[in-house]
């Protein structure tokens, strides 16, 4: 089997500026809501048939209290942040397993979710749909794999090198000291991408870089700058590094068993009319592939 987990916050944005202004019989906005619930269910009319949605049912996270400068809610439009519960109950009652996270961030529950079903030997391979680059330190050979939908473009971990240059395992040193404007977090001053690149590439993670600039990977230029500084603010790279790495070993479900779509719930007819969107319903009742056809 396939397993097929999906940034429903990534979604809900990506939607909401996308698609016009809708509301409902009860004049909630929903036209976000309403073109995510159609993008999964065409990953299932497609072939998928074990998926989790993960989505930030509030913005703020542990991370804010170990940074202030952390990413907050502050400026997302209030018609989008209404639509999170409205897309978590929606998904509930389309079948699909969400998980709404509150202390920790969607991009946690994904990378959770990841580890939990690659440990299941049944899972052929687990793709997590999401363009974040964050979640690239969740990828794993060929078996967990980043796919950005919209572009359609999948990432093994030679591609995530190729994009990168450097390992899945060293992205959050690599996100340490070159920042993430998104998350919030400015990284260090003068470490570039390429500078970075070429260290980490060698050297793996931040307390393997060696003090001897010497030994460092030719063409870096400033390397005694960056290394002075790399000493200088060390605790804060390690803050940054603990900003972008993301938690697995949140205890999603118990089997990837659960995460097997089996059709909608029971009212998920009278909930999509609700929403001004029979045809979500007739698509979830339309016979779809046989599972062995099942893609990324």
């Amino acid at each position: 089997m396939k397993v097929h987990l999906i940034d429903g916050t990534y979604e809900l944005f990506r939607y909401f500026f996308a698609v016009p202004a809708t509301s409902d019989a009860t004049g909630r906005e929903v036209g976000a809501v309403r073109g995510v619930l159609g993008s999964i269910l065409g990953l299932i009319q497609e072939g998928a048939t074990h998926l989790g949605v993960a989505t930030d049912h509030v913005i703020e996270s542990f991370r804010n209290q170990l940074y202030a400068g952390y990413k907050t809610s502050e400026g997302v439009p209030e018609k989008l942040m209404e639509q999170f519960p409205v897309l978590e109950e929606a998904l509930q009652a389309m079948g699909v397993t969400v998980w709404p996270m509150v202390e920790y961030e969607a991009d946690d529950a994904l990378a959770s979710a990841a580890a939990l079903a690659a440990a299941d030997s049944r899972v052929e391979q687990v793709l997590i749909c999401t363009p974040d680059k964050d979640l690239a330190q969740c990828v794993s050979g060929s078996r967990i794999v980043q796919v950005d939908r919209r572009r359609g473009i999948v990432r093994d971990e030679a591609a995530v090198i190729a994009k990168w240059g450097v390992a899945p395992g060293s992205i959050a040193d690599y996100l340490a000291v070159v920042g993430d404007t998104a998350d919030g977090y400015p990284g260090l001053p003068g470490w570039g991408e390429k500078a970075a690149s070429a260290i980490l590439a060698r050297f793996f993670h931040l307390e393997e870089v060696p003090l001897d600039t010497a030994v460092w990977p030719a063409g870096v230029r400033g390397a005694g700058r960056l290394q002075a500084v790399l000493r200088e603010r060390w605790d804060e790279a390690l803050l940054y590094r603990t900003l972008a790495t993301l938690r697995r070993d949140i205890a999603l479900f118990a089997s990837v068993d659960e995460l097997e779509w089996r059709g909608p719930a029971q009212g998920f007819e009278q909930y999509a009319e609700r929403l001004g969107a029979r045809g979500l319903y007739d698509r979830a009742k339309a016979p779809r592939p046989d599972s062995a056809s099942s893609g990324g």
